[in-house]
């Protein structure tokens, strides 16, 4: 596990956002895998709709770096660990071992090793990585109404986290105070994921991991209200930041 090192606290700030289910491509080389898996692709099954743009804006508003993919999760997923049993989709998990050996020489190991290089390089320069993964959940899954207009996921044992994520949930209630803001929704803070596989890595001073979760009726149906929902969000963890700095 990494630290400051010298004892000395961290001075400057790192904020990066990144989207690891940003798009339901599938590469050429693996469509006949996916012929009767067109309307799977489409679901929150392939992808996190929505998400991608939220990072985008996100991006936009604050002087941050963005990493992406717009790869189906159903080939790969990136947030998922190296030997997780759920890396491979129950479409490709049969694949033989060179084919899925190449598909992550493409497409995960490329993405994993960049954002935890830009993290590593920066945490060894004794800087505070704030890192936001930026993901969207179905707004009912299996039948049941998700009861969450956002959710905010951290580990609750580090106390930055905790602290960072209690401000930025009060922000986004000032600026829409009608959403149902929850921790730890609709998943835990702590299971596997891009933030708690980089939270083994490095200590809690220096490295922050948060997911934020946002309910997809939000982002893919187009009106006034869902705009300024949107527009609430990214305005927040800008306000957030600012006070942050003073």
């Amino acid at each position: 596990m990494s630290s400051g090192g010298n004892g000395v606290s961290p001075v400057k700030r790192k904020i990066i956002i990144t989207c690891e289910h940003g798009g339901n491509h599938i590469p050429r080389a693996y469509r006949r895998f996916f012929k009767e898996s067109v309307t799977l692709l489409g679901s929150h099954r392939g992808y996190d709709a929505g998400a991608l743009g939220l990072a985008r804006r996100l991006v936009s508003e604050i002087e941050a770096e963005l990493y992406l993919s717009s790869v189906s999760r159903l080939l790969v997923d990136l947030n998922r660990s190296p030997g997780s049993r759920n890396l491979f989709s129950h479409i490709t998990r049969g694949m033989d071992l060179v084919t899925k050996k190449k598909i992550l020489n493409d497409y995960y190991f490329p993405y994993r090793n960049g954002v935890e290089s830009v993290v590593a390089h920066a945490v060894k320069k004794n800087m505070q990585v704030l890192h936001v993964s930026v993901h969207s959940f179905t707004p009912v899954l299996d039948g049941s109404e998700r009861t969450a207009d956002v959710g905010l996921l951290y580990d609750p044992s580090r106390t930055g986290e905790k602290n960072f994520c209690a401000r930025w949930r009060d922000e986004i209630l000032s600026q829409c105070p009608d959403l149902v803001v929850r921790s730890n929704y609709p998943y835990r803070g702590t299971t596997d994921g891009m933030t708690s596989y980089l939270r083994k890595k490095h200590d809690g001073d220096l490295y922050r991991g948060i997911e934020l979760e946002m309910n997809q009726k939000h982002l893919v149906n187009a009106s006034r209200f869902n705009n300024d929902v949107t527009r609430g969000v990214v305005r927040s963890l800008c306000s957030v930041l600012c006070g942050a700095r003073r």
